[in-house]
């Protein structure tokens, strides 16, 4: 005999599957990396600094 299948759980489970994979195709397309991340902050810390030493008070 066949095993008995809940539908609704199969279409779900099934749907879950496709959001994750278009997620995981979205991520490497637009993603950065940690370092890429981490050097922006950087770049953006020293133009604070920077615009900040050349204020006049």
């Amino acid at each position: 005999m066949s095993e008995i299948v809940n539908l609704r759980q199969v279409k779900k489970r099934r749907a879950r599957a496709e959001k994750e994979a278009e997620a995981a195709a979205r991520r490497t397309k637009f993603g950065r990396t940690k370092a890429e991340r981490k050097q922006r902050a950087a770049e953006q810390a020293k133009a604070e600094h920077d615009l900040d030493g050349k204020k006049l008070d």
